[in-house]
């Protein structure tokens, strides 16, 4: 027999609240530490950041960056997820988790592609400036 919504209402509780925020942060220190290429797009985003200052963009330029920016690492974070959890219920090889794998590596390209589009039409024309 299913469970109504009132069946699963739960009281809102701070306590409850900041246990979540304590699991997230969790999953981004795990995150942080396990994923060789976390560190590979946090360098980027550093050099990306100092770019943004020295040529002073505009405020709209700082957004689309923290948008794209925000987007690979989220990207890549979804793919670690699913990279533990197939490693978890698929052990040994299995072309669906091969594919899975493949699919969410796919996506972090795609992201990172994006980002970088994203990022020579921001920057494009102040370094191409440098070089004359």
């Amino acid at each position: 027999m299913p469970s109504s919504d009132k069946d699963r209402q739960v009281q809102f509780s701070l306590v409850k609240r900041a246990k979540s925020f304590a699991h997230a942060g969790r999953g981004i220190a795990v995150f942080i530490k396990t994923t060789h290429n976390a560190w590979i797009h946090i360098v980027i985003l550093i050099g990306v950041i100092f770019a943004g200052i020295y040529f002073s963009i505009s405020y709209i330029d700082w957004m689309f960056l923290t948008l794209a920016s925000g987007m690979v690492v989220t990207a890549e974070a979804f793919n670690t997820a699913i990279e533990i959890d197939i490693d978890l219920t698929s052990p040994t090889y299995h072309p669906y988790a091969r594919d899975t794998k493949d699919v969410a590596a796919g996506a972090v390209l795609i992201s990172s592609i994006t980002a970088a589009i994203i990022g020579i039409g921001i920057f494009g024309h102040y370094f191409l400036n440098l070089l004359q």
